[in-house]
């Protein structure tokens, strides 16, 4: 009874019916693609797309911790591109790496705190506030090396200090995996256990619950806003950094879309854009569903328009049955109550 019973309340735990149906679908769609391609099923293939999956594991993460808010961030790509091009910039110009990434990490965080400011204690429309530091952020990153793009930073740090740089956050392996998903998976279970465990994961469903409920229970709203936006910015800039370490150099147009792929990632996981249901299991499903239907649509041949048109009914789908599901439940409450 004691197994039983434990049983019972995971599978009552918010959002893990969706998360497991998207690990269901990830299975159902990886099989598929395999015995359409078989070489999707060879390890090389399989390192490439956990460590491809990564970037968008963590922006995912960063985004749902908003969507369960009821907010959502349209900065994120901005702040990937502004991550690239800081550290990326200083490091061509011969600045220790520590220093490059240390300055452009304060300058994302920055980012997430004024939209933090704007949403929770201006209460500005998230989808206008961080629209505008969306464009502040790429603004940000056109301006840092002077519209251009930058050189290799092998040219200022030095070939060694390079390599390492880029071993660590892309190319570089452990037991086997890429360095890229051990990053994405070890700040996963750092933001799962912060949400799922801790009083500010409790205010964050509250709030997008009821946030004039969650105000009265003496939730600090605007703090709580404050720290899910510098998580989505934080997410952003650890991206920012394994692009820059992919391409070896900083790229002003790093990251463009990726806020809405973060968007896909928890959507398609379960994540609720309307608030206060979803988990960062399903993210994880999420993320690895977009990745492999990426993967396997390029193995088969699809062009790219019919991978994103493909994608995006998901996405559409995922957000549907979101709201049916939702009427469904207030349906019912409202015959109970009468």
């Amino acid at each position: 009874m004691n197994g039983k019973s434990k049983f019972k309340k995971i599978m009552s735990t918010r959002g893990m019916g969706a998360a497991l149906t998207a690990f269901a679908g990830l299975v159902v769609i990886y099989v598929a693609f395999g015995l359409i391609q078989p070489q999707v099923f060879s390890m090389r293939n399989i390192l490439n797309l956990l460590r491809s999956m990564s970037k968008y594991l963590l922006i995912g993460v960063g985004q749902s911790y908003l969507l369960i808010t009821g907010n959502i961030d349209l900065s994120i790509g901005s702040v990937v591109a502004m991550s690239a091009m800081i550290s990326a910039t200083m490091m061509a110009a011969g600045i220790n790496v520590l220093l490059a990434i240390t300055v452009a990490l304060i300058c994302c965080l920055a980012i997430g705190l004024v939209n933090g400011i704007l949403v929770g204690k201006f209460q500005l429309p998230p989808f206008i506030a961080t629209m505008g530091t969306m464009f502040v952020g790429r603004g940000i990153a056109y301006m840092v090396n002077g519209n251009r793009n930058t050189n290799a930073i092998a040219s200022g740090i030095g070939k060694e200090a390079a390599d390492s740089f880029q071993n660590f956050f892309y190319y570089g392996s452990t037991a086997g995996v890429y360095n890229t998903f051990w990053i994405a998976l070890i700040l996963f279970l750092v933001f799962f256990f912060l949400i799922s465990k801790t009083r500010t994961g409790r205010h964050i469903y509250a709030i997008g619950s009821n946030v004039d409920a969650a105000k009265l229970s003496g939730v600090s709203v605007v703090k709580t806003i404050t720290k899910a936006y510098m998580i989505s910015a934080f997410c952003a800039f650890v991206v920012g950094l394994i692009l820059c370490a992919q391409a070896g150099m900083g790229n002003m147009e790093a990251g463009n879309m990726y806020e809405m792929y973060g968007v896909a990632a928890g959507v398609i996981g379960g994540v609720s854009p309307l608030g206060g249901t979803g988990m960062l299991l399903g993210t994880f499903a999420g993320a690895a569903v977009w990745q492999t239907l990426e993967n396997g649509l390029s193995m088969a041949g699809a062009p790219v328009g019919i991978q994103r048109i493909v994608i995006g009914i998901i996405v559409m789908g995922a957000v549907l049955m979101d709201i049916i599901f939702r009427r469904g439940i207030g349906g019912r409450k409202v015959r109970k109550e009468k």
